[in-house]
């Protein structure tokens, strides 16, 4: 409890507050009721509806139509003057939920008395929310910048980052992450991938949408995090250039076992990095580009595993990796005219690791070593991306077509060479794999505002292809399934369909929608492979999404939310192939994977203040079909297979709560809590690979969650420091356990040359604290695994910005 204690006193960062619209855009037109013509140049003013102050006004045009941009979200009123005609004066809503509102036509009388006053109140808030919807920027992040965005994104509120380098959102790793609104290969269609190789640099800022409604794709249970990419539009030439270096692996976690090459320290970071911008009239052209250069302790796990045969087994896995990673986004808006706008844009990734492993096994008593694995991986990730759009805006603001075309290539380039030394042997091998995932998006969007909402509605079609080839290249002494390898090939199409609707009064908020997928999956194998045979699957089903908010005053509201989503296997879940980069703890795919299936129940209430703000969920999770790693042996062999599969049924439930609170104008802090129990019920399921056996596991039970505890101070001389804390508490797996975790990180910022410039300073996990322990259970075995991979990082870095 002291340490607790101390760790709640400790911890500090800042929460970025919940996104809404900031900006609405209002529109309408104005007619005589007798003849049901347009009046032009009718005077249509906004004042403030506590004392009339002048906010926003403008004239109709020949057909009457008027629109007004830029207007809070707030409570005003709508005056509508014009000679020989009744004035119209009434109470004008500008609501949080949409960016343009549709006040439809206003007939004006001449001659009779004026128009029945309507009064609809909608309270400004002090908190960017929506509650389903969370926006943070990268440039408030002071404990990250510099690094990469999966290492932005771990103090955010209810994520936590995994050292496998993916995140969880409430606890669950099924997000889907998309890239400005769209899935792309760099971070994976499905699930995710490759986010600690994007610089944070290049985005602008993260969107978390825990419920998100039926305009996006299925998939992801857990919720979506889109990435923003940078993209200036002010008039002129204008941007950013940075630089930024740092080192990690300062000090060593823990010691070698003998025998092997020492652990990378001092680990040189480099990340130069431009945004440019150039807009004229009719053309906006813009461009992003980032060199991220690292060494990296990528991993340096001890695991001891114990049979029930009496054996006992002591390894380390140390990984040294250094990675160069190329990414440029550019493309250019080309302004048609006042209602089409086309937009072409291309984002290509280069992405180089070098991994040089070393895989020292010993007896339980660490007095004999029985085998030597090393390893050298050398990958090649090229990512192209390629995207065409066209906006139409019709007459009314906010009133939209877009059609989009994307392509997307992304070529796995890898290679390993093996060196098994026993002590009266030594084994060579190596393998070569060529992945190319091809991938093709067409799809239409149409939104149309309407007096207290707007409609949503569209289609999307996607085709994707990936040919898959692993080329085993046996040595002397092999120990490698040289017959698990050959080609595969997977193909996917998904045509969809969805429309949405938002309604929002006085006093409720309704949004409703759904989406129907149709899903085609085909996995060819070769046919000579010694286990896995040609697999697929296909089903139409609907993804409904329903949320309902009540609004108790101008301060507060409640939210209730419903969705049905989907996690589909992705490609390299059902991947044929033993990967070896752990000798005798081995991962493979299974072709017989079929989707997880989710239902999340989900009430929300958000208060704010004038200083600050109070947000709160309740939540439940009820999975079916859980997608996860199951580990099992085969009579005769210490070997574990790693295999997915679909483990049964799962549920989640939990509460989140986060509130802030600004000290003045000097400190703000935030607290954000997340807490869940968590539940695998019993299963049973039957791994292929090498040989048939079955693996049963009774019902799992726990409660787990998180504490990050941030602060924010503002300090003369235009100094900002924050100060973040994280504490991660146990968690279950479905054959175990995951450990508790802690670290605290430190950001300091500087504004110099009025403004234009910003240098910073931050450090990572300052305590050298963070380290992954975990405990699986299998018929036979047990094992206990510790990761004491870097995450302590210093980094120093220089902005401008013209």
């Amino acid at each position: 409890m002291r340490t607790l204690i101390l760790f709640l006193i400790s911890l500090t960062a800042t929460v970025n507050a919940f996104c809404q619209v900031s900006r609405v855009t209002i529109s309408g037109k104005i007619t005589d009721k007798t003849t049901g013509r347009g009046l032009p140049y009718v005077n249509v003013v906004v004042t403030a509806s506590t004392d009339s102050a002048f906010v926003s006004g403008t004239i109709t045009n020949e057909a009457g139509q008027y629109s007004l941009a830029n207007i809070t979200p707030g409570t005003y009123v709508l005056r509508i003057s014009y000679v020989g005609y009744v004035n119209v004066t009434q109470s004008l809503p500008v609501g949080k939920l949409s960016e343009f509102l549709d006040l439809g036509e206003i007939k004006l009388e001449q001659n009779v008395t004026a128009l029945r006053e309507v009064t609809v109140i909608a309270g400004t808030e002090a908190v960017s929310e929506t509650m389903d919807k969370k926006t943070f920027s990268i440039s408030e992040n002071l404990t990250q910048g510099g690094g990469s965005l999966l290492q932005a994104m771990q103090n955010l509120p209810g994520v936590t980052v995994t050292e496998e380098g993916t995140v969880r959102l409430r606890g669950s790793d099924k997000v889907a992450v998309l890239i400005d609104g769209k899935q792309t290969a760099l971070t994976g269609f499905g699930n995710q991938r490759a986010l600690d190789n994007i610089p944070a640099s290049a985005i602008e800022r993260i969107e978390i949408i825990n419920n998100p409604s039926a305009k996006y794709d299925a998939n992801g249970n857990a919720g979506i995090i889109n990435i923003i990419y940078k993209k200036e539009v002010n008039n002129g030439l204008n941007g950013k250039l940075s630089l930024t270096a740092g080192a990690g692996a300062l000090w060593v976690k823990r010691e070698n076992y003998p025998t092997i090459r020492p652990q990378y320290q001092r680990t040189p970071k480099i990340n130069p990095s431009i945004s440019l911008n150039y807009r004229k009239k009719k053309v906006n052209l813009f461009l992003q580009a980032d060199n991220l250069y690292t060494q990296t302790l990528n991993k340096n796990e001890f695991v001891d595993r114990f049979y029930d045969n009496g054996d006992t087994v002591r390894q380390q896995t140390k990984r040294n990796r250094t990675t160069n990673i190329v990414t440029t986004k550019g493309g250019f808006d080309w302004h048609l005219n006042a209602r089409n706008m086309f937009t072409v844009s291309a984002l290509f990734s280069s992405e180089k690791i070098l991994d040089r492993g070393d895989e020292p096994f010993f007896n339980g008593s660490l007095t004999e070593r029985t085998r030597l694995w090393k390893f050298l991986e050398d990958e090649l990730k090229t990512t192209v991306t390629e995207v065409a759009s066209w906006q139409h805006k019709f007459n009314q603001p906010g009133h939209l077509l877009n059609v989009g075309v994307n392509y997307t290539f992304h070529r796995e380039d890898e290679k390993y060479y093996f060196e098994n030394i026993f002590p009266s042997v030594v084994g060579l091998d190596s393998f070569k794999l060529i992945s190319d995932e091809h991938v093709g998006d067409f799809n239409i969007d149409y939104q149309r505002p309407l007096r207290y909402g707007r409609f949503e509605g569209g289609i999307k079609i996607r085709n994707r292809y990936i040919p898959t080839n692993m080329r085993f290249i046996p040595g002397v002494n092999s120990q490698m399934d040289v017959n698990a390898g050959g080609w595969a090939n997977y193909s996917e199409l998904i045509p969809a369909l969805y429309g949405n609707y938002i309604l929002e009064k006085e006093k409720y908020e309704i949004e409703a929608g759904l989406r129907v997928e149709y899903v085609r999956i085909y996995y060819k194998v070769n046919p000579d492979h010694n286990t896995y045979r040609s697999d697929g699957y296909h089903y139409t089903q609907p993804f409904p999404n329903v949320r309902l908010a009540y609004k108790l005053n101008e301060r507060s509201t409640l939210s209730a939310f419903y969705n049905r989503r989907v996690d589909r296997p992705n490609e390299v879940d059902i991947r044929i192939f033993p990967k070896y980069d752990d000798a005798e703890i081995i991962k493979v795919g299974n072709p017989g994977l079929r989707p997880q299936f989710t239902n999340t129940f989900e009430a929300g209430y958000k208060t704010n203040w004038s200083t600050g703000f109070w947000y709160s969920s309740l939540y439940h999770k009820a999975m079916e079909a859980t997608i996860t790693r199951i580990g099992s042996t085969v009579p005769g062999s210490n070997l574990i297979y790693n295999i997915f599969q679909n483990a049964g049924k799962s549920r989640m439930n939990g509460v989140e709560i986060i509130v802030s609170q600004d000290f003045g104008k000097t400190a703000t802090v935030s607290l954000n809590l997340n807490g869940y129990k968590n539940t695998i019920e019993a299963f049973s399921v039957t791994n292929l690979y090498p040989r048939e056996n079955v693996f049963s596991a009774p019902l799992q039970e726990i409660y787990s969650g998180s504490i990050k505890l941030n602060s924010r101070f503002r300090l003369p001389h235009k100094v900002d420091v924050q100060l973040s804390g994280v504490y991660l508490a146990p968690d279950i797996v479905p054959q175990g356990k995951t450990y508790s975790r802690f670290s605290l990180d430190l950001g300091i910022k500087k504004m110099i040359q009025g403004d234009k410039g910003e240098l910073f300073l931050n450090a990572t996990d300052l305590g050298n604290t963070m380290r992954v322990k975990r405990k699986v259970t299998g018929d036979g075995f047990t094992y206990t695994s510790t990761d004491y991979y870097e995450t302590q990082v210093i980094r120093a870095g220089y902005t401008y910005k013209f």
